[in-house]
This record gives C-alpha cells, sequence and structure tokens, in this order.
C-alpha cells in the first residue's frame, strides 16, 4: 500500500489529509484542535489524527507533500516590491522579516516539525515533495469528483502567482491552459470589499455575501469603470491606484474610499444601507466575472463537466448563478475549496500524476460526503459525560428512537446541537456537527444568530434537505451534497408581501417572512442548500425522515457547531462546552440526549457568555 500525506500550513486553514491507494482516510484543519479560528500553524494535531486513522506511523509514510512551492511565492513578494518601489518599504521589511527567519528555508522548517512529530532524524522522514498551489486546487476538485473528464477552474487570492487558473482534467491527468495573474486577483478584490466594509479578510467573505440581498447593485458601474477592467471573456485586470494588499498592510487605500464616499467602516459599527449596496454591488460584478470565465471556458475546451476549487468557490450564489444561467451539464465543487482542500490536491496529486496510477471516477464522488475527521464512539462520550468535573444529566436513547425523539423536540421550537459520526472537512457543518431547528419557525433565525451564534442578525441560515424531496421546496434539480449551491425556494411556498411590505429596503427587510420556510428563506427567496443522502450520513437522513413523517416537512435549519469567532466544535467536550455557554435548548452527542435545565451550572460558563454578549 502507498500512504501519501498531504499538508497545508502557514497561511490560513492549515490542514492535513492522508491518501491511501488513492482513497482519502483522512482530512482535518488544524484549528479544530486547537480551537484557533483559521489556525495557520503547522498542523502537527492534524498530522497525528490522519495517521491514527491510516493505523500508520510517520515513518511508515511514503510521500510527504505540501500544497505550495515557497520558493516562487518569495519571487512573486520580491518582484511585486521592485515593481511597486518605493512604495510599500514598512510591508517589504516586515515580509522579509519573516521570510528570512523561517518561510524562506521552509523545506527545513518542515522536516525539522515532522522530524520532532515522528521522534524520528529527518534523514528517516519519507520523500518530501512541493506541488504548485493552483495544481494543488485544481487536483481537489478533478480527481475526488465523479467526472472522466473535466474543466476545471480555479480561483482565489493568490497562490505562488496565479490568482485564476483553467485545467482539463482527463483520467488521471491534469493539463494547465492558461493564468491570471498576481495582482489582478477575484478573490482579492472581493477581499477588499470585505476589508472595506468593516469584516475581516478570509474569514468576513460570507458576511459580505450575506448582506448582499439587503441593498442594491447600484455600484456596480463604479466598479467597472475604476477598479475592474472587465473583458467579454471574463477575463480582467484591477486597476492597482485603488489597492493597497500588492506592497501595503491593508486592503484598500484612501483613493479606494473617496471613490466610494466615505473611509472603510469601523469593524463591529452598525451596518448602514452604503455597505448594504456596495455588497450588493460587489456580488453583482463577481457572478458576472463568474458566468464569462465559465462561458468562456465551456466554449474553449467544449468539455460538459466543470470542476470548481480556490477560495472563490466558495461563494455559493454565483455558482447558483452559473449552474443556472451558464454553459455546463455539471458543476462539481471541492467541499474544502479554499487552502485547506490543498492537503487533499496535493496529495492526489502526488498518486495520479507523479506516480501515475490509473484512476477510475466514483459516484456520487470520492470525497466520502466530506465526513473526513475524528469520530467518538458512545463509550467515549458517556466516559466524559460521567467525568466528577462534568456530571452531565443525560438520558440514552438507542436508534429506533432516537430519532423521533429529536424529531419531537424540533417540531417543539427547539435548538438543539447535534454530534455524531466523523467531524466534516471544510467550512460547511453538514450534519456531523451541527446546530438544528424547524425551518417553520418565525423566530428561528433571531433566536440563532443572537442567543446561539451570537452573530449579526442579517446572517442567513441554510436548510439541509432530504435529496430525493429537493425539488419539492427549491428550484433546483440535481444534488448539493456541500451546502455550495444557492437557489429559489418553490414559488408556492412563498408568501405574497403587502403593499406596504414591499416598501421596505435594507436591514427593514429582515423580520419579514418570506415562505413556508422563513428560518431558511433569505430576502430575496434565495437559500443555501444541503442535500442529505442515505449513503453518506445516514443518521442525519434518518433525522430528517422522523422530522418529515411528524411535520410533513423534510428540511431542518443546519448551521455550524460553533459560536463567532471559535471553529466548528470536534471533540464531545468542545461540543458540551458551546452548549452550556449559549442558550441551546439540546444536545445529542450520538445516541445521548442532554437537556439544559438540568445539567449544573458551571460559574465558568455563565462568565463567558455575560463578557460575550457584552463584547
Amino acid at each position: 500500500m502507498t500512504h501519501i500525506l498531504g499538508i497545508s500550513a502557514y497561511y490560513h486553514d492549515s490542514a492535513a489529509a492522508l491518501v491511501k491507494d488513492g482513497v482519502i482516510v483522512a482530512a482535518v484543519q488544524e484549528e479544530r484542535f486547537t480551537r484557533k479560528k483559521h489556525d495557520a500553524a503547522f498542523p502537527s494535531q492534524g498530522i497525528n489524527y490522519c495517521l491514527a486513522e491510516g493505523g500508520i506511523s510517520l515513518q511508515e509514510v511514503d510521500y510527504i507533500v505540501f500544497y505550495e512551492k515557497p520558493l516562487v511565492t518569495f519571487e512573486r513578494l520580491l518582484e511585486t516590491y521592485l515593481a511597486f518601489a518605493p512604495r510599500g518599504l514598512r510591508s517589504f521589511i516586515a515580509a522579509m522579516s519573516a521570510w528570512l527567519q523561517e518561510k524562506l528555508y521552509l523545506k527545513t522548517v518542515l522536516k525539522k516539525a515532522l522530524a520532532e512529530l515522528g521522534d524520528c532524524q529527518t534523514k528517516e522522514l519519507p520523500p518530501l515533495l512541493f506541488n504548485e498551489h493552483h495544481q494543488s486546487h485544481a487536483a481537489s476538485a478533478f480527481f475526488p469528483s465523479p467526472f472522466t473528464e473535466a474543466a476545471v477552474l480555479c480561483m482565489d487570492g493568490v497562490g505562488e502567482w496565479a490568482t485564476t487558473s483553467l485545467w482539463s482534467g482527463h483520467g488521471n491527468q491534469l493539463t494547465p491552459h492558461w493564468e491570471i495573474h498576481f495582482p489582478h486577483s477575484l478573490g482579492l478584490l472581493y477581499s477588499a470589499f470585505t476589508y472595506y466594509t468593516g469584516f475581516k479578510v478570509n474569514s468576513g467573505e460570507y458576511k459580505l455575501m450575506g448582506l448582499a440581498p439587503y441593498g442594491e447593485p447600484k455600484y456596480v458601474d463604479l466598479i467597472l469603470d475604476n477598479l475592474l477592467d472587465l473583458k467579454a471573456d471574463g477575463t480582467f485586470r484591477l486597476n492597482m491606484a485603488y489597492f493597497n494588499y500588492a506592497t501595503g498592510l491593508t486592503m484598500t487605500n484612501k483613493k479606494f474610499a473617496d471613490l466610494f464616499g466615505a473611509p472603510r467602516r469601523s469593524p463591529e459599527s452598525p451596518l448602514t444601507q452604503r455597505e448594504m449596496d456596495i455588497a450588493a454591488s460587489i456580488q453583482v460584478v463577481t457572478e458576472e466575472v463568474v458566468l464569462r470565465l465559465g462561458n468562456t471556458v465551456y466554449e474553449e475546451l467544449g468539455l460538459e463537466n466543470l470542476c470548481l476549487a480556490g477560495g472563490v468557490a466558495l461563494n455559493c450564489v454565483a455558482n447558483g448563478r452559473l449552474l443556472r444561467e451558464g454553459k455546463f451539464k455539471n458543476i462539481w465543487i471541492q467541499p474544502a475549496a479554499g487552502d485547506a482542500g490543498g492537503a487533499i490536491g496535493s496529495a492526489l496529486s502526488v498518486w495520479y500524476q507523479y506516480l501515475q496510477n490509473d484512476r477510475t471516477a466514483h459516484q456520487p464522488d470520492a470525497m466520502a460526503g466530506s465526513y473526513l475527521g475524528p469520530r467518538f464512539s458512545n463509550e467515549d462520550i458517556e466516559a466524559y459525560l460521567k467525568d466528577p468535573a462534568v456530571e452531565a444529566v443525560y438520558d440514552y436513547y438507542p436508534d429506533g428512537d432516537l430519532f423521533d425523539k429529536v424529531a419531537h423536540i424540533l417540531a417543539g421550537g427547539n435548538v438543539v446541537g447535534w454530534f455524531q459520526g466523523r467531524m466534516e472537512f471544510g467550512p460547511r457543518a453538514l450534519g456531523g456537527r451541527s446546530i438544528l431547528g424547524d425551518p417553520r419557525n418565525t423566530t428561528m433565525q433571531s433566536v440563532m444568530n443572537l442567543k446561539i451564534k451570537y452573530r449579526e442578525s442579517f446572517r442567513p441560515f441554510a436548510p439541509s434537505v432530504l435529496a430525493e424531496k429537493v425539488g419539492d421546496y427549491f428550484v433546483l434539480d440535481q444534488p448539493s451534497p456541500y451546502m455550495l449551491i444557492v437557489a429559489d425556494v418553490q414559488e408556492e411556498l412563498r408568501l405574497p408581501l403587502t403593499p406596504e411590505q414591499e416598501q421596505l429596503f435594507g436591514i427593514e427587510k429582515l423580520n419579514i417572512p418570506r415562505s413556508q420556510l422563513p428560518a431558511i428563506t433569505h430576502v430575496d427567496n434565495s437559500a443555501r442548500i444541503q442535500t442529505v443522502h442515505p449513503d453518506t450520513n445516514p443518521r442525519y437522513y434518518q433525522l430528517l425522515q422522523a422530522f418529515e413523517a411528524l411535520t410533513g416537512c423534510g428540511v431542518l435549519v443546519n448551521t455550524s457547531f460553533n459560536v463567532r469567532g471559535e471553529p466548528i466544535v470536534c471533540t464531545p467536550e468542545d461540543a458540551y462546552r458551546c452548549f452550556m455557554r449559549t442558550e441551546m435548548d439540546y444536545l445529542v452527542l450520538e445516541n445521548f440526549v442532554l437537556a439544559k435545565t438540568p445539567q449544573p451550572q458551571r460559574p465558568q460558563d455563565q462568565q463567558w457568555q455575560d463578557e460575550f454578549e457584552l463584547d
């Protein structure tokens, strides 16, 4: 057997993945163990988990591969600073300090960290390989996909040089066709607007996308006339006079602020209609770029299947538009489309391209539903709940009773933490580490946002739906297992608006029920859909069946099991702590059901909650 360990690290969302004879055995982000959101550190705990899941030691790994080539990135930094000199001196000094201390010698740094992890000498380590950043993205998109051949489009902030790249996948090979190079980047353009509207780059892009439907796209022409030279084929160039990210310490500059008539919004300050309109505008521009590029790729390669990866592929609104209006018959998106997925892509690239192994496309794909993280048995969970430091109060239900019990709890308007099976890989909770609610409940969105997630009230929630019933609720006729496609709620489920409601704008739209499933229907009648399949998550599927049998509704609200600023929970301890520090009503840990009221109250939980709410 051949074991390949893929590593993504040192930028954001570090991760590890283990591939055995072409099969993805395990994949996990380091943040889930360290509890530091978007942790960029060397993924030592992630590697240890992957090795344990594979039942091997580090010395038994055949190849270790890093997801990008740091020396080429260093070349790009030097050339960029030279091109913009004398601007950016402070940024140059800061960057060079980091590179000269560590990043320039990344091969040595990696080997030292791996040797310490494996308790061995560096000479005893398996061969260490380096893959190109966008090749890792492309491999993560094509090789696990269900397609024998496909076009592969990668769009992100930046790799070594590439920000957008096109590949074609055939069998076990990926062929590069063209690239758009830094500093011209759709991902960085979107991140610049994320920064300007007061959200955090590399994590706030979801917020910007969720804010967009509250606004009007009145700045589209301003963007296209000043910031982005967009061609008919979707290729583009940015006017760097308005941006600061190439050589500075911020994303945008004063000229950018002057263009939009105000300085950057201060983080956590009240949102105004201007931010909503700006969000709507950059979202429309992004969708237009993606749609034009998609149609160009179709005409250029003549393939009916498309695979997507890179951070821009997490823009599920753009994905939905590409699916509806584009020319491709089928689209498959890597669920860990960002840098974390590069760990899987680099490992698969070694197996198929470096070692030249044959490939057979699997249905529905080779990602195992993205359930690639740790799991915990009922014995593990009970041992934790009985710990004298916890002394939790719980009931045990066998599977035959559990799903009906939880369905009744949900139908009663309760919010449930749902922890079962293997943890998800990627940014979405898909029924392994989820917080669930009744989508028919008109107050569920505000309750979950303000009392459970402690996040902005405008943020929408996603529906999980029985795969075979998706067309009954949404204008979608294909699977969306990874919550990466937005589609509209069916017309017959929508609620008519009064003339007064029609006149509302901005955040005033928030509390108007839009459909018979108000908790998952965004203000533009859309929803970010997860189809649930019995072959990849049978227990979550059975819960949805039980809820449908009880209520006639085969849909649940599904959001990630965490609060704002924290990663998704990994262990039973993480889940219980989150449960106790929020106003969640029930917690389900595999076959154990815990109600909030009888739990022993711990002073540290109340103190944390008070501080978080004040913050």
